[in-house]
């Protein structure tokens, strides 16, 4: 997995954590989510039992929304989502897990979720950095949150952060929709720009927001200064190629010029740079962090890899050669 131009940092590993590897199932949100609560508050270490609660109930709170599960593999009456889907109307109603419920999460954290955490796809895998352990036995167990973890729990790109988790959750969530994610898998996803939220090809169902969804993948740096997007920082999704070239767009092989308002062109920046970019052309620079960071994005699960892989195939360009992108971007370049 190629991530070579990304700064070997805890938080650039805490983003590869959450948004590369294969989903089946959205504990590792959930997980993520709890840790960053505790983190927050400067502990060191908190009880199993005690991260198992805003875990659990996050769980229970997104099963009301839509599938945490890919619904190809079967499920017995003990596995954990089958108990808290059991559990989740009176744990809502009680506002804490249930004691099945929280029993459930306690046994299965640490065999399934916490061992898995730090993986990414590819035999033996993992992050650079690690942001807890897990010791003790049986109810005893304590997790020992990392200062890695607390640092960026605490930063100010910790809202973004946050942001970016939820992102992720929605759009797996989506891909695990039936009918819906068929669509997501096959034909990716499409922007609304009135809206600037991504949503899916077939229904128009909108998934998550553009700059939250891939901003993680831009290691949180706007793509015209490259310097961090903060939560106090005025946003703006820019058209890395403006989208008045499309009248400029020579036609490529297909007959079609390349369609300027799709993901591959859209990136958050600062709204003053934004500003100042006005009209003109990408720079080397910002066609290099383009492809750079669309490169990120293929190296994660669907639909957001599916959507420009699309991209990459109806313009004739490879969608697994190295380089690809920054030779697609050059070519879209020399189309004007």
């Amino acid at each position: 997995m190629d991530f070579s131009h990304w700064e070997q940092i805890p938080r650039s590993s805490w983003r590869m954590a959450v948004l590369v590897g294969a989903n089946t199932r959205t504990y590792k949100f959930a997980l993520g989510s709890a840790l960053l609560d505790a983190a927050a508050e400067g502990r060191s270490e908190i009880l199993l039992r005690d991260l198992a609660v805003p875990y659990a109930m996050e769980l229970v709170r997104h099963l009301g929304q839509a599938p945490q599960v890919s619904q190809k593999g079967e499920r017995g009456e003990k596995d954990f989502l089958s108990v808290a889907e059991r559990e989740a109307a009176e744990s809502l109603r009680l506002g804490s897990p249930t004691e099945e419920l929280l029993a459930a999460a306690i046994q299965s954290m640490p065999r399934m979720v916490m061992r898995k955490f730090h993986n990414l796809r590819g035999e033996g895998a993992e992050v650079p950095h690690r942001f807890y352990e897990v010791t003790g036995r049986s109810h005893e167990q304590v997790v020992r949150l990392s200062k890695e973890l607390r640092d960026i729990a605490q930063s100010e790109q910790a809202p973004t952060l946050r942001g970016e988790l939820s992102a992720r959750w929605s759009i797996v969530e989506t891909s695990f929709a039936i009918g819906i994610g068929q669509s997501l898998i096959r034909e990716g996803v499409v922007v609304d720009m009135s809206t600037l939220q991504i949503t899916d090809r077939q229904r128009r169902r909108s998934v998550a927001g553009v700059t939250d969804s891939v901003i993680g993948f831009q290691r949180g740096l706007c793509l015209i200064c490259a310097e961090p997007i903060t939560p106090e920082d005025d946003i703006a999704v820019d058209h890395v190629f403006p989208y008045s070239f499309m009248r400029l767009l020579r036609p490529g092989d297909q007959g079609t010029a390349p369609d300027l308002d799709a993901i591959w062109n859209l990136a958050p920046t600062h709204a003053h740079c934004n500003g100042q970019k006005s009209n003109r052309p990408p720079t080397r620079e910002e066609m290099t962090r383009l492809a750079q960071r669309n490169e990120a994005i293929m190296q994660s699960p669907v639909p957001l890899k599916k959507t420009l892989e699309l991209t990459l195939k109806h313009n004739k360009h490879s969608s697994t050669r190295p380089g690809e992108w920054l030779r697609f971007i050059q070519h879209v370049h020399d189309l004007l």
